[in-house]
């Protein structure tokens, strides 16, 4: 049979035959082949083509363990050693978490993370894996510690995997924690049973990214002795912090329910900087518990005066803004002092 002038090489030399097939995702009816036949294309729907993904959501336990000092132990005990150090206490997590009804969602690196159906299995899991490597001997001069924290709350499972704001929050927790530290929220304190609740102490109320009010942040003790525990004094309640902005005939107040606030050229930001030198995203204003902080995320950094002191310059830098004072975006004051911000934190 003689073939025809365009020959069949994946998806644009499909015969015409080959097009019109049931099975075959691409459905091109009546159309002519070569260029310009393509205009005559239908595609159908990808709904049709890929399977959509099922999804559930329901209120899970999410808690993270990270290997304390995995950075340490690649440095002293080469990397095959470490590595193998690194996954029998990633096994240990594993076994622990399987044994309170938990589901290992994935391991990554030196950390894993896991799901339970109530808060108090995420705390007893918790619990035991920081008994477990207590226990553990030291690897040569190295001893090996976990970072724990967890969170209940809303979560989505899709395909295996979870998301959600309980899974960020999670993440933080871990992050907050030390060696040998299991962190949680006031949130999921308050879903445990009392017998748990009373192993848990408040450590303080933090700023946590994405959240607009403060968390709570509590400690579950899990050591037996007293004197393993550092003594702690009544976490001070912090006045609620607000601050003042003014740029051109605009007055800007921000407080403790308020979003990051973002300074830049582009039209996308909370405050338009039609300054040349400034970038389009060149900084943000965010509050963290009872202060508020200046960060740089410019190309020609952010200029910076409070009153009474020197001028000072931020690159890729963040500044806790105090008193009062200015901001000029991209060169020093004195260059250009026609587009400023002042502040004023207020008391």
């Amino acid at each position: 049979m003689r073939q025809g002038k365009y020959r069949r090489s994946g998806i644009l030399g499909h015969t015409a035959a080959a097009s019109q097939r049931e099975d075959s995702p691409w459905s091109v009816p009546n159309a002519r082949h070569g260029p310009a036949g393509f205009r005559h294309l239908i595609l159908r729907p990808m709904d049709d083509v890929l399977p959509q993904p099922s999804s559930t959501s329901a209120s899970l336990a999410v808690l993270f363990a990270d290997v304390a000092g995995s950075t340490r132990l690649y440095e002293s005990l080469g990397d095959v050693e470490a590595l193998a150090t690194i996954n029998r206490c990633l096994a240990l997590v594993r076994n622990v978490c399987d044994g309170h009804g938990g589901r290992i969602i994935k391991t990554l690196g030196d950390e894993a993370m896991a799901v339970f159906p109530t808060a108090d299995q995420a705390a007893k899991a918790a619990w035991e894996i920081q008994q477990a490597m207590s226990a553990l001997p030291p690897i040569g001069t190295s001893l090996l510690a976990m970072r724990v924290g967890f969170h209940f709350g809303p979560a989505i499972e899709v395909d295996g995997d979870v998301f959600g704001d309980s899974v960020n929050v999670a993440a933080r927790m871990v992050a907050l924690a030390k060696g040998e530290q299991v962190i949680t929220s006031a949130q999921t304190t308050d879903a445990l049973a009392p017998w748990l609740r009373a192993r848990v102490r408040e450590l303080d109320s933090l700023t946590v990214k994405g959240k607009t009010k403060d968390i709570g942040i509590f400690e579950l003790i899990w050591q037996e002795a007293q004197e393993d525990l550092t003594t702690m004094v009544t976490p001070r309640k912090a006045p609620p912090a607000r601050i003042r902005l003014r740029h051109g005939e605009r007055e800007i107040e921000l407080g403790e329910g308020h979003a990051p606030l973002t300074l830049g050229r582009g039209p996308q930001n909370d405050v338009v900087i039609a300054d040349r030198m400034a970038s389009r995203m060149h900084a943000r204003i965010e509050r963290r518990r009872d202060k508020f902080v200046l960060i740089d995320q410019s190309s020609n950094g952010t200029f910076v005066t409070i009153e009474g002191e020197r001028e000072m310059q931020l690159r890729r830098e963040e500044l806790v803004l105090r008193g009062r004072g200015h901001v000029t975006f991209g060169h020093a004051f004195q260059d250009d002092p026609a587009e400023i911000v002042s502040f004023s934190c207020v008391d």
